[in-house]
């Protein structure tokens, strides 16, 4: 351990290679492990401290072996640490990937020539600069058989590919996004929490006008079958959405409520469809038939008989 630096290089750099590790294995689609599952946090938490409990231990070990040595090697574990702290392993590396000589051997690639005094060291390129050089070439090459000789994917088709999914995951998020909801989209809302939601927000900016048993005040009832600008739910949205007739029906509630609270409420007013108010408010508009609907079975036996019937007087 001691040759990959001190203990704030080996902490940070061994935490984040089991980090590494782990989302590499554990699979949580396009979030991150340590979001997708929160254990993994308690985890990672877990292993820092152990990290730091080993630097500890090692720590209090050598301390504890240094006050049994002799003088003699107390000065040379003294030097050691102290050659070490001159970061001689840095200074290695850095060499290896410059290439540069030092100067009392600059006489070893100093050139013959020279202008005016000046003269020139025949320095070979730094390491670094020929890897990438090299590595460039290699890519060049997988580049050239993947995509000029097998004719893989176009960046066209990447693109496609890629507009193509990303509107299948907009699609996919706007069936579960309830506040992208609008008059085209919304649909009837039959669960017990959407109503009594919608319960709620009809109590606290409705009853003023509506009554709380629907009844009607102000505003018209909304029990019967009669509808001033229509009804069902596309028709109910659009109506607390936009607001009523201009100058004398209710404003338009789009700026106060979100569209996914537009639609429990539009849901919870259709729900008391057909139930009886205390004080009934006469019938304004006109009754409202959902041409959308499905016929019943009843009602095509009904007009089955009716055919019948008229085809019979028809024959006599």
């Amino acid at each position: 351990m001691k040759n990959i630096g001190p203990w704030w290089i080996r902490i940070p750099l061994i935490f984040f290679i089991i980090f590494g590790l782990m989302e590499y294995f554990i699979d949580s689609g396009d979030k991150p492990a340590f979001i997708e599952y929160p254990i993994t946090q308690y985890f990672l938490i877990l292993v820092l401290m152990i990290l730091i409990a080993i630097e500890l231990i090692v720590k209090s070990i050598e301390n504890v072996m240094f006050q049994t040595l002799s003088p003699e090697a107390k000065e040379r574990y003294l030097a050691s640490k102290a050659e070490k702290r001159e970061w001689t392993w840095g200074k290695n590396m850095y060499k290896k990937l410059t290439g540069n000589k030092p100067i009392e051997e600059e006489g070893e690639i100093i050139l013959d020539h020279n202008y005016d005094g000046i003269k020139e060291l025949d320095n070979k390129l730094p390491p670094w600069w020929v890897y990438m050089f090299y590595a460039t070439i290699i890519f060049g090459v997988i580049y050239l058989v993947r995509f000029h000789v097998f004719y893989d994917y176009t960046q066209k088709q990447e693109y496609e590919q890629e507009m193509a999914a990303a509107k299948i995951s907009v699609e996919e998020y706007k069936k579960t996004a309830k506040d992208l909801v609008d008059v085209s989209t919304v649909e009837l809302l039959t669960e017990a929490s959407d109503l009594k939601t919608g319960e709620n927000v009809f109590t606290a900016n409705c009853v003023a006008c509506h009554m709380a048993d629907g009844g009607g005040g102000i505003g018209p009832n909304l029990t019967d079958e009669y509808w001033i600008l229509g009804g069902g739910i596309k028709n109910v949205f659009n109506t607390i959405s936009e607001g009523g007739r201009d100058g004398k029906g209710m404003i338009a509630w789009k700026q106060s409520l979100k569209p996914a609270q537009i639609a429990q409420v539009a849901s919870y007013i259709l729900s008391m469809q057909g139930t009886t108010p205390a004080n009934p408010k006469a019938a304004e508009g006109d009754i409202w038939v959902d041409e959308n609907a499905p016929v019943s079975e009843e009602a095509i036996e009904t007009m089955e008989q009716v055919v019948d019937s008229v085809e019979t007087i028809v024959e006599e």
